[in-house]
């Protein structure tokens, strides 16, 4: 058969086509909804190529606070009919960032389009990363349908915070135990998975210890979350001091105490009463040493040589026995 060169050529563009028209045969794709869209949707190959298996599956985009960045979504529809997608922004951290060039886009068969888009940072957005996606979605008769979501991967740049505090600590008894309820607080700009410390002292010591242990939760940055701690045994009868302590990643750590007064069942008026006289006596002896440590030295030695009432009256008897013992005789 004769060579035919025109035909040659003929069959090298068609083939060229072919691959310019339908990227979704080429390319790794972003996720799709049930239905199987014949159209696709994926982050542009970057400087105007051709789509390729190297191309991005997601979008990664990088800047302080304040930064405006720009993008492009392709749209390709390899099919013999129109395809009307449209498109939105979707997350509330960074799908809320994005501003798209176009909000519907008419594809006729066999076409490729490239869509615009920028991100712009809020002035007071806080360092870290945040996840947000594009959503396509398409219209037409056929079976044309479905839907493709892009993820968008953006991340704040600036300098990191971690900071984080403990508060509205209160203790409750319930029955025979107790609950400790407390607030943490992620005052910082970076997300923290904080780690909680116990212990507690009553009046005559240490009732409660214990060590540190990670939380079962995250917390992000300004947010706040109330949580319990169970104490079943506690101190019947007692004044006790609970403090808290936490800590987490960055070095961000803090501290709070309540009190708690815990009295048996039934107990009522007169176990107030003991247990106030007990923390009576406890600051009494505390004050009569810082006293004795204020004295001159010549004045602690003198208190010192002092003795009890008690013992007064006890010589002052004996005395009194001596005496009439000699009278008799």
């Amino acid at each position: 058969m004769p060579f035919r060169p025109r035909t040659a050529v003929s069959g090298v563009i068609l083939a060229a086509a072919a691959v310019l028209l339908c990227p979704a045969a080429a390319g790794a794709q972003p996720s799709a909804a049930p239905g199987d869209p014949r159209w696709s949707a994926a982050p542009a190959p970057g400087d105007g190529a051709e789509p390729s298996a190297q191309d991005r599956p997601y979008f990664y985009l990088e800047g302080a606070p304040g930064t405006v960045m720009n993008d492009r979504l392709a749209l390709s529809n390899p099919t013999g009919h129109a395809v009307t997608v449209r498109l939105r922004g979707s997350g509330s951290g960074a799908g809320a960032w994005l501003a798209l060039a176009a909000r519907e886009v008419k594809l006729p068969a066999h076409t490729r389009a490239g869509v615009p888009f920028s991100a712009t940072v809020p002035r007071d957005a806080l360092p870290g990363d945040l996840a947000g996606a594009i959503v396509a979605t398409g219209g037409g008769a056929g079976g044309r349908g479905g839907r493709v979501t892009v993820p968008v991967h953006l991340r704040v740049t600036g300098p990191e915070l971690s900071a984080l505090t403990v508060e509205n600590v209160a203790v409750r008894g319930r029955g025979s135990a107790a609950v400790i309820r407390y607030t943490l607080v992620n005052r910082g700009n970076t997300s923290l998975t904080p780690r909680l410390a116990v212990r507690a002292d009553g009046l005559s010591g240490p009732v409660l210890r214990r060590a540190a242990r990670t939380l079962p939760l995250t917390l992000k940055p300004g947010r706040s979350v109330d949580l319990t701690e169970e104490w079943p045994d506690p101190p019947a009868l007692d004044a006790v001091d609970v403090r808290l302590a936490v800590t987490a990643e960055g070095g961000a750590h803090g501290s709070a105490t309540a009190s708690y007064t815990a009295f048996p069942p039934g107990a009522g008026a007169g176990a107030a009463l003991v247990v106030a006289a007990g923390a009576g006596s406890a600051v009494a002896v505390r004050w009569r040493r810082v006293q004795g440590r204020n004295r001159p030295p010549g004045e602690r030695d003198a208190a010192a040589g002092e003795r009890p009432a008690g013992g007064e009256v006890a010589d002052a008897a004996g005395r009194l026995a001596n005496t009439g013992s000699g009278a008799r005789s």
